[in-house]
């Protein structure tokens, strides 16, 4: 192996893939543009919200400009109407990776759906992807009668995955039910056969990167880029959404924090743009609780900050309440999502698949500068760090 001594990434092999993880607000964009300048990376993204065309503000997309200086792979690829399987995802990236070592670059995997992140480490079980006639048809099983039905029906033809989902869980409950129906064998059946990654493929030198801030750092950055949110115009964006496209309240696009507060917003205030006729009103107002005034005001007493949110005008007390209650929503929904990405990347650190066959190398961030740690044949080398900082060094 070649290892480049004509780059700020010494320590990295010409065939090395990088996976930078961390949770959201971390700063994990700055260290990938200044990667991207040393000329050596090429980025990919890791980030299920980034792949929407005209989702900008509530995703914290790079704005045009950005992405004109420092192109991303897999951002703006789909309508948010549209579908995006992991399947499709580690397809995707396993292609982008080949071209990348083929342009003598190291492609750098950057975002924070852990999930993506362990389809590409641990590897997926070979379940199918469902097709658009069996996805169209249990969605209108699902309208039809509720998801109580499509769950009672798993008990009778999947009761491992009808033990394991809770009743509530509406994506996984309508996955289950489209593999079963497609292939007349339970999805539960499907995950115990064996996994294959792309992290297992002994020609790539594989970076496992995880980065775990100070939680108190990361509500403060959290806060703070929420409020840039609101004052740049998230509900002006989801309106344009709701205008532009023919969404229901179900489809993965609209179940992204943030907008899915926005969206329950709209119906409390019960919004105009409901009316639009290729918009199902029902469909929308049946997915949200009804406006609790008692809760807003009181979470509102309880919140010592200020409101934000200046492109917001409610025209009356309670339109103000629920525009409080969204962004309190919408702020404890981003605070739990980083809650779960820390989870994510501690079971990461721990993945058995990466010991065997590839064994991994884990070392604590004091030893990154330790010649013992630069990149070994056929491994996948996971570097557990607590600040960006600390990532940087290893990278550069």
């Amino acid at each position: 192996m070649r290892l480049l001594s004509d780059s700020p990434s010494h320590t990295l092999a010409d065939n090395s893939v990088v996976c930078l993880m961390a949770p959201t607000a971390s700063g994990k964009t700055a260290l990938a543009y200044e990667l991207y300048d040393t000329g050596r990376y090429e980025l990919i993204s890791v980030d299920s919200a980034l792949i929407y065309r005209d989702m900008n503000i509530g995703t914290a997309k790079p704005r045009s400009a950005e992405l004109q200086g420092y192109p991303h792979h897999l951002v703006n690829i789909i309508d948010p109407i549209q579908s995006y399987s992991v399947a499709e995802f580690v397809t995707d990236v396993a292609g982008l990776i080949d071209s990348c070592h083929q342009n003598d670059k190291i492609p750098l995997l950057i975002g924070g759906t852990m999930m993506y992140y362990m389809a590409l480490l641990d590897g997926l079980s070979p379940v199918p992807d469902s097709n658009d006639s069996v996805r169209q048809q249990v969605e209108q099983w699902r309208q039809a009668e509720g998801i109580s039905t499509l769950y009672s029906y798993l008990g009778k033809v999947d009761p491992s995955s009808h033990q394991r989902l809770k009743p509530a869980d509406t994506q996984r409950i309508t996955r289950a039910v489209e593999v079963y129906l497609q292939t007349n064998i339970p999805i539960s059946d499907w995950q115990r056969k064996p996994k294959k990654a792309l992290a297992h493929n002994t020609a790539q030198q594989w970076h496992a990167l995880t980065v775990m801030p100070d939680r108190a750092w990361l509500h403060t950055r959290i806060e703070q880029r929420l409020d840039i949110m609101w004052q740049e115009g998230l509900v002006a964006e989801v309106l344009g959404l709701l205008e532009r496209y023919p969404l229901t309240p179900n489809l993965p696009a609209m179940r992204c924090v943030g907008y899915r507060q926005v969206l329950e917003y709209l119906v409390h205030v019960d919004h105009p743009v409901f009316e639009q006729p290729h918009l199902d009103k029902v469909q929308f107002y049946d997915a949200f609780e009804p406006f609790d005034e008692t809760n807003a005001k009181q979470a509102q007493q309880n919140n010592t900050r200020q409101q934000t949110g200046h492109s917001i005008k409610p025209n009356n007390p309670l339109e103000v309440l629920a525009c409080q209650q969204m962004q309190n929503k919408a702020l404890y929904a981003t605070r739990q999502l980083a809650k779960r990405q820390y989870t994510w990347l501690r079971k990461l650190t721990q993945l058995p698949s990466l010991s065997s066959g590839t064994p991994s190398i884990f070392s604590p961030p004091n030893t990154i500068n330790n010649p013992m740690n630069s990149a070994v044949d056929n491994q996948t080398i996971v570097q557990p760090f607590t600040t960006m900082a600390q990532a940087k060094n290893y990278l550069f």
